[in-house]
């Protein structure tokens, strides 16, 4: 369960406020507003505040007095003008907070994303929940043999329990040497008053990767959807990729323009190098392109090749 009944208890109270305000809001994403957004087994993704909306993006490109007087075709044209063509600076006048719950290891993998303010719960002062990651069996999956940080095939059967089965019980048995370090239960009072606690900020490093953490991340939108162009793209590890799509939403909601003009340029499309360019253009000329002639490395042939290739 990713959330306690206090805790959901506390999201329903903050989410029965209602206050008024000359500010631009988003009636899609305030209907989810603090929600929280179930990911993974414990993880959860919530929309805690924003700043903005497509209207802050036009306002802040044409640099007018208020919200426009153009048509929404004409505001849609020009965020999908500054889309294509990489005008950043409109979309970094919008800001979003969200509060997340994930495992250490996709916190470690998200945290490489550097252009945004962070949070993290301290587990210097805080003891840890019970709570560690296992993956559904159809996420199991062997080291690919042709990506280095990939996955090959689902591991099944008798193999697939047996590592299941490992998992569980490391994790389980480092939380409780964890508890056991520690020397106190939830409520900060001695387990056995006989012996001394060891202090949390070294209990903690005896913990797995596994283990859940949580954040409040605020960022722009520019750099929100960079990060969304990374992370919810297929070959981003799944783990990390299911916050993404749940994110997706939530950009849809705060900013559908700009949302359908990141699907359309950023999302959805593809850069070609130079030399791969200048492929498409000869075989649209009606050139038999070999890798030999293109100027490309095999790699970059092989991707090409199959973006081409693609339905």
């Amino acid at each position: 369960m990713p959330l306690s009944p206090e805790q959901l208890a506390a999201i329903e109270e903050q989410r029965a406020q209602s206050v008024a305000t000359r500010r631009a809001v988003a009636p899609a994403l305030e209907e989810i507003l603090y929600q929280a957004i179930p990911v993974l087994d414990h993880g959860i993704v919530r929309v805690i505040d924003y700043m903005g909306d497509d209207n802050a993006v036009v306002q802040a490109a044409r640099v007018s007095y208020g919200r426009g007087t153009k048509k929404v075709s004409e505001d849609q044209g020009l965020i999908h003008y500054l889309m294509r063509h990489r005008h950043s600076t409109p979309f970094e006048m919008c800001e979003i907070k969200f509060h997340v719950k994930m495992p250490i290891f996709v916190a470690r993998q998200w945290i490489r994303h550097r252009t945004a303010n962070v949070n993290e719960y301290s587990a210097r002062y805080s003891i840890l929940d019970r709570e560690f990651y296992i993956p559904a069996p159809e996420h199991l999956a062997a080291q690919s043999s042709s990506n280095r940080q990939g996955r090959g095939d689902v591991l099944e059967g008798a193999e697939a329990q047996r590592v299941l089965d490992l998992l569980k019980r490391d994790s389980t048995q480092v939380y409780d040497h964890y508890v056991d370090m520690l020397n106190e239960n939830e409520a900060g009072e001695p387990i056995d008053a006989s012996r001394p606690g060891l202090a949390r900020e070294l209990a903690r490093m005896n913990l797995s990767l596994n283990f859940y953490t949580q954040w409040y991340w605020k960022i722009d939108l520019h750099n929100f959807m960079h990060f969304l162009s990374l992370r919810a793209d297929p070959h981003a590890q799944y783990e990390i990729r299911v916050y993404a799509d749940a994110m997706l939403d939530m950009l849809k909601r705060w900013v559908p323009l700009c949302y359908e003009a990141f699907v359309q340029h950023r999302l959805g499309a593809a850069t070609l190098s130079k030399n791969a360019l200048s492929v498409v253009k000869r075989r649209l000329a009606g050139e038999a392109v070999t890798q030999e002639s293109s100027g490309m490395g095999k790699r970059e042939w092989l991707e090409l090749q199959a973006l081409l290739e693609s339905k």
